[in-house]
Order: C-alpha cells, then structure tokens, then sequence
C-alpha cells in the first residue's frame, strides 16, 4: 500500500494515482483545474477547533495528533473509503499547509499505516 502526502501548490503527478484533499478549507489561489484531485473529504479533516488550537506549531504536533486520532476514530467510513483507494493503487493526501511535517495529511498517513499493520 502507498500513501503519500503532498502540497496542494505542488504539481500533480501520474504516480500520484487517486489525490485526495483532506483539509476543511480549499487552499487558496488554486483553482479546481490547478488542484486536479478526485475527491474532497472534508470530513476527515481536524474539526476547525482542532486546526484552530494546533495552528501549524510544531510544539503542540504530539497533542495535535492524539486528539486528530480521537476524531478520526469516529470517521470509520471515510477511513475504509481511503484504506480501499490505497489498496488499489497510489493514494495522495493532499493537504495545503506551509509545513511539509507538521499537518494533517503527515498525521493521517501515520493513522492509516497503523490501521493497516493491525
């Protein structure tokens, strides 16, 4: 299985395979030509409290993630949609924040790879 994480301002690839955006809010100045993904999931996005309180500071990254899990334990459905893509080719999370290994998608990937090592 290969999940990988990408900036949304980076250009999309083949090897990319299925590109998912997995942020509650569009990144700016992109437009749906320039983005290119097959789906938004905003649901599985961290609840705009979460993304409020965390605020891209690495310092808050561990606590970040243990309440992003807490929520992404009540997101089974979407979780299986994303575990099937992965099973079926490339999976790109595709995320718009400044810090390639402080975000959401990084913290996702990490959820989705213990999931499947169960």
């Amino acid at each position: 299985m290969k999940i990988i994480t990408k900036r949304a301002y980076e250009p999309p690839s083949e090897s990319d395979g299925y590109r998912v955006l997995v942020d509650r809010v569009w990144p700016r100045g992109l437009n749906k030509d320039q983005l290119r993904i097959d789906c938004w999931m905003k649901a599985i996005a961290p609840s705009n409290d979460l993304r409020k309180w965390f605020n891209h500071e690495p310092g808050k990254w561990a606590g970040f993630k243990k309440r992003y899990f807490a929520q992404l334990r009540e997101q089974r459905e979407e979780l299986c949609k994303l575990l099937e893509q992965a099973g079926a080719g490339p999976l790109t999370l595709v995320y718009g924040a400044r810090d390639e290994s402080h975000n959401n998608a990084v913290a996702l990937r990490e959820y989705l790879n213990r999931l499947t090592a169960r």
